[in-house]
């Protein structure tokens, strides 16, 4: 998944009519490539708040310019932005900028409700524990759901988010992916260990300004570590959703694991990845786009997360797995593009007849069933994951001989 950027806001107060805006409103911001879901509340005539759901945050501080009632201008100091709107027919029509980037906005009073009907409701017919793990070099407690099947399970999967720190159900758009997962194979006497990334939701501390995929994955060694020191398992696995699958191929170089689940994971060295991303989302704009280009434009942004993911190259480290891997990609993923990676993983994973590699028709990178694979659509699709997928990744492990 891209490590998607907060959009900010520049504001507009037209005229007056006579309605009250306090309240909460919510709508959608057309930033082009994805639809983000807002919602305001505001509270009082000093005081609101923002939500973006679709990237996990909740309650960012804002200020309340100005108000009357109809027309309304607030600003939010964190996101260093404005949001400037009036009543016109029961709605706040206004702009949203941030930076030289300014953007309309519509927004309807009341929460912005989508329907999820995988999100996994109670009762549970299988037990879960809060767990917490620790990477002291880093200075990291992970705070995770451990997941148990009634009557315990033979193997456990620690599951490992896509890039951007994101929550233990990898939420993003309303969407818990990780946790349909996880309730899934639950269901189906396969246990499994999610956790927030460090620095983000109950997980506390560790660097994440500097912090590269590398040291992400010192985390999920921890966790790793964890469950086999906990003495329940007889096969510990590891289960990555893009960055996290990288990830699980990191670990599965160092025989730290038993067998990989890879979602839509990276195959070939970032800079190329990156290059065939762009154009798989950007088409015609993106032509004359090169290697040298990306690599540039990267660089320029001076972030240790990118400079570490354009240089590494995650083949040798495919090279040297032994352990059982089961690799799946939607042939409609714009992000990881499933004809250059799966080919590369093909190419590099060493010969095993537990291995399966397949590509979905009509799956995203999410591995939603879609239309165009855009992350535009994301949001819209009630969707979270294909139950295909799930069943794939149910039987095959129910099948191994471990």
């Amino acid at each position: 998944m891209n490590r998607f950027l907060v959009i900010l806001l520049v504001a507009l107060v037209l005229p007056m009519s006579a309605q009250n805006i306090r309240g909460t409103w919510g709508g959608k911001l057309d930033a082009g490539m994805m639809k983000l879901a807002l919602v305001l509340h505001v509270d009082n005539d000093s005081t609101c708040r923002l939500d973006s759901p679709d990237q996990g945050a909740k309650d960012i501080a804002g200020q309340v310019a100005y108000i009357s009632a109809d027309s309304i201008l607030v600003k939010m100091p964190k996101l260093v932005a404005l949001y400037g709107a009036r009543l016109v027919n029961g709605e706040l029509r206004g702009t949203f900028v941030q930076g030289l980037t300014a953007l309309p906005l519509t927004l309807k009073q009341g929460l912005l409700v989508r329907h999820r009907p995988q999100t996994p409701q109670p009762p549970f017919p299988y037990q879960t524990e809060e767990v917490t793990f620790v990477n002291e070099q880093a200075g990291a407690t992970l705070a995770g759901t451990l997941t148990l099947p009634q009557g315990g399970a033979k193997t456990v999967l620690l599951m490992v988010t896509g890039s951007g720190q994101q929550n233990r159900d990898e939420e993003l758009f309303g969407h818990k992916p990780f946790a349909v997962i996880a309730d899934y194979l639950a269901r189906h006497g396969i246990a499994t260990l999610r956790y927030d990334d460090r620095a983000t939701g109950q997980s506390k501390g560790g660097e994440v300004r500097n912090a590269t995929t590398k040291d992400f994955a010192d985390d999920a060694l921890k966790g790793i570590e964890w469950l086999r020191k906990s003495g329940r398992f007889a096969k510990v696995g590891v289960l990555g959703h893009s960055e996290g699958a990288m990830i699980a191929f990191m670990l599965g170089a160092q025989s730290k694991v038993d067998l990989i689940v890879s979602l839509a994971g990276p195959a070939v060295k970032g800079d190329s990845l990156l290059l065939e991303q762009n154009k798989a989302l950007l088409g015609d704009k993106a032509k004359g786009l090169t290697l040298e280009t990306v690599r540039s434009n990267v660089t320029a942004l001076k972030k240790p997360w990118y400079s570490f993911f354009i240089d590494y190259n995650p083949q040798p480290d495919i090279a040297r797995i032994v352990c059982p891997v089961l690799a799946l990609n939607g042939d409609r993923d714009r992000q990881v593009v499933a004809s250059q990676n799966l080919g590369a993983l093909r190419q590099w994973l060493p010969k095993n007849d537990s291995n399966v590699l397949k590509v979905y028709p009509g799956l995203n990178h999410l591995f939603q069933h879609c239309q165009t694979g855009m992350p535009a659509e994301y949001g819209e699709i009630e969707e979270t994951f294909s139950e295909e997928v799930l069943q794939d990744i149910m039987k095959w492990i129910n099948d191994l001989k471990l």
